[in-house]
């Protein structure tokens, strides 16, 4: 046992929840943002502003043709696989070879090729960690046995897990659509939680393939957290902290949250306000890619997934039966009370009596 302790150790491998639910996690998403979201970003400008280099195809693949965005869609899951790799602190072998285990994890899984990516590449990186620098052969040991365990887990449990993971989030739609007013509460709730929490909502989002009116929910959940931390703490963060939490993350407060869990308690209660608002009053659909559901406010990507939706629904989306609309004023008026506004007052006004009770002190959301 303990040569064992001490060979993981030498490895870098460390086996806990920290290391792989939130630092692997919280690549993933960063691979998804650098990706599937940044693609949909440029075919969406491209198409909206008529930018030829970016609605022409530049390549075509097995009889399809790509464009900058489409590529960088298409590259999805090499991306997740390498930052996976990077956050487990891989060495280069190791992560220059997760890149087809990534692919293959896509090509397999479908839907559910986020959730099997995090699982593949955790896998196989530390395979190959535990190889790496073994042998006198270590450029050729080092890539194969990564590749090999990465495609062979695929093969095993990427279909699996995309079935599972479509019919998950399958469900959390059709629920919601069923039962607007409660699951709008609850999709905003929890989605936002999981944005402050130093896990990724927007992996959650894409993992699940959430759009519809449950997309819409977790966006109003998401912007309830950031905004609202944002505009919360404006007395003691200022400017800097306004920016820094209302287009970046909440997650910044994870801190004196710890501290003082009290400070979450109103845009909790502003999420499940906004999030049966957003799901019954205005009906707001977010049927732009499902990574777009989880990330708020932050670069306003949430916001630019709605938009995308209602121009040119996301493949999931279609999927899941939306179709391209011509929004109107209430559409705008929606995304715009639901995104900012609503946020921005209710969780003030929650805090103004938070602070009144006791409940939040002075100096309890600034920023280190």
């Amino acid at each position: 046992m303990g040569k064992c302790k001490e060979f993981l150790q030498r490895k870098n491998i460390v086996i806990s929840a920290r290391r792989y639910g939130i630092d692997a996690l919280g690549a993933m998403a960063q691979g998804l943002f650098a990706s599937l979201l940044i693609g949909t970003i440029l075919n969406t400008v491209g198409a909206q502003f008529h930018i030829t280099f970016l609605t022409a195809q530049v390549i075509t693949i097995n009889d399809v043709g790509y464009t900058i965005g489409g590529l960088c869609s298409f590259m999805s899951g090499p991306a997740m696989a390498v930052a996976i790799g990077y956050a487990l602190q891989a060495p280069p072998l190791v992560l220059f070879s997760l890149v087809t285990a990534g692919y293959a994890c896509n090509a397999l899984g479908g839907a559910g090729g986020p959730l099997a990516v995090l699982f593949v590449a955790i896998i196989a990186a530390e395979c190959g960690k535990a190889v790496s620098k073994e042998t006198k052969v270590d450029i050729l040991v080092t890539p194969i046995v990564t590749i090999l365990v990465g495609i062979g887990v695929a093969w095993l449990i990427a279909p699996p897990i995309g079935k599972a993971a479509s019919a998950f989030g399958l469900l959390i739609m059709k629920a919601t659509v069923l039962q607007p007013f409660w699951m709008g509460m609850l999709v905003s709730i929890l989605v936002g939680i999981a944005l402050t929490l130093p896990i990724s909502s927007a992996a959650i989002c894409s993992v699940l393939g959430l759009t519809g009116l449950a997309g819409g929910a977790a966006v109003a959940g998401c912007c309830a957290q950031m905004v609202g931390f944002a505009v919360m703490s404006f007395r003691e963060n200022r400017w800097g902290g306004l920016v820094s939490q209302g287009l970046g993350t909440s997650m910044l407060q994870m801190g004196n949250i710890v501290k003082n869990p009290r400070i979450w308690i109103p845009p909790i209660l502003t999420s499940a306000i906004t999030g049966p608002i957003a799901t019954c009053l205005f009906r707001l659909e977010m049927n732009g890619a499902p990574i777009n559901s989880g990330m708020g406010t932050c670069g306003l990507c949430g916001q630019l997934g709605v938009w995308t939706g209602w121009l040119s629904p996301s493949e999931k989306a279609l999927e899941n039966g939306a179709a391209a609309i011509v929004p109107g004023a209430g559409d705008w008026l929606g995304l715009i009370l639901i995104s900012f506004v609503l946020p921005a007052v209710l969780t003030w006004l929650f805090g103004l009596f938070f602070r009144r009770i006791g409940w939040i002190k002075e100096g309890d959301l600034t920023l280190s």
